[in-house]
């Protein structure tokens, strides 16, 4: 029997893969459309939602990406950008994220001509906020973009570099995976592996293995974003596993793009039984029309994941997170100690093994400031 997504929402959890332009709420933006003078085509959350094709099948990551066309036109502001990141971790902080890495690309937000620098600092600024007032601890990763210039991403990882413990954990390459190859831009890759700065990149989504053996041994990733095609190379697969490479599985999203059929012909399920490092995000909260818990209950309704499979599942996120060593290695104890107290009964705090109102690392641990 099914155990209900209720409990999948209790659970503590990370969400280390979601972009920041394809989480936002309907109701924000047509807010700030209309402030703004905006036309989107769509001026009622369900013709928005139609327009955007939230939740559906698109066949492919370009059509995919469409719907960031969209978002990214109220998304030209500092009040803007402030405002969606203090909603976003006010959303996963409801369902109990206690950890997120939001990433996104700072040069897309430029259009009204905001400097990369206040782009940064008023999303850094509206996530510290929300970790004031809502407990849950963000950091941001800057992304590259594959199918705009190497240049570009070049200034994303001087971005990265400069604001690196002030917010900024990682940089990513993100955009169109086909005939784009990471490998055009390497500088961008060498510059922050100069400053050791942690690397993850999307692979092996819309292009094959190639892809993913590219992002790890030739551009330095620590994790591969989505990863579905790396079941398609036996050998690089087994690397991957051998290196504990994390893999940012985001099932619903990948149905969306076509990278896999359906949820239960995802390859999740082979790698988490191979011992890979499987890790579970939403990508996009608004895009997919989804969240982390939802993610976790369909892999357990639709893969046949048990809770105690998802609850390892979680605490590979937390292993996986660009954290520093100590403060991971406390807040994996403490989660471990907090996932005891759920069973296929529901939530039980008489069984958590840690002492009554001990607070989390997560919790305890300084905010993503500019100052520290």
């Amino acid at each position: 029997m099914s155990l209900p997504l209720s409990l999948f929402e209790q659970l503590p959890k990370v969400d280390l893969h979601v972009h920041l332009d394809g989480s936002l709420r309907l109701s924000t933006i047509l807010e700030l459309a209309e402030q703004e003078g905006i036309d989107l085509g769509a001026d009622t959350p369900e013709s928005l939602a139609r327009l955007m094709r939230l939740g559906e099948s698109t066949g492919s990551l370009v059509e995919y990406l469409k719907a960031f066309e969209t978002t990214l036109k109220v998304m030209q502001t500092e009040e803007s950008l402030h405002r969606i990141a203090y909603e976003l971790a006010q959303d996963a902080s409801g369902e109990n994220v206690r950890y997120m890495e939001v990433r996104y690309s700072p040069m897309l937000h430029t259009r009204k001509g905001l400097r990369l620098t206040q782009v940064v600092e008023a999303v850094v600024d509206g996530l510290t906020d929300g970790y004031r007032d809502f407990g849950i601890q963000s950091n941001v990763i800057v992304c590259g973009i594959r199918n705009i210039s190497p240049e570009s991403s070049l200034d994303m990882a001087q971005l990265a570099v400069a604001y690196k413990n002030r917010g900024v954990v990682a940089f990513d390459l993100a955009g169109a995976e086909y005939d784009h190859p990471a490998k055009h831009h390497l500088a961008a890759f060498q510059l922050v592996r100069d400053n050791n700065i942690n690397v993850t990149i999307h692979a092996g989504e819309a292009y094959g293995p190639e892809s993913v053996h590219q992002a790890i041994h030739v551009c330095g990733a620590h994790r591969i974003g989505h990863g579905c095609r790396l079941r398609e190379d036996g050998d690089l697969l087994h690397y991957v596993n051998d290196h504990r490479i994390a893999l940012e599985c985001c099932p619903s999203s990948n149905v969306q793009t076509g990278a896999v059929r359906d949820l239960a012909s995802h390859p999740l399920r082979l790698y988490y039984n191979l011992g890979l490092r499987v890790t579970v995000s939403t990508d996009n909260r608004l895009i997919a029309d989804s969240t982390v818990s939802r993610e976790l209950w369909l892999c357990h309704t639709q893969m046949g994941l048990t809770l105690d499979d998802v609850k390892r599942i979680i605490v590979n996120g937390f292993k996986a997170a660009f954290m520093p060593f100590h403060v991971k290695q406390s807040t994996v104890r403490r989660i471990l100690k907090e996932l005891t107290s759920f069973t296929d009964e529901g939530f039980d705090p008489a069984r958590e093994t840690t002492a009554t109102g001990a607070q989390s690392p997560l919790q305890s641990s300084p905010p993503p400031t500019r100052e520290s």
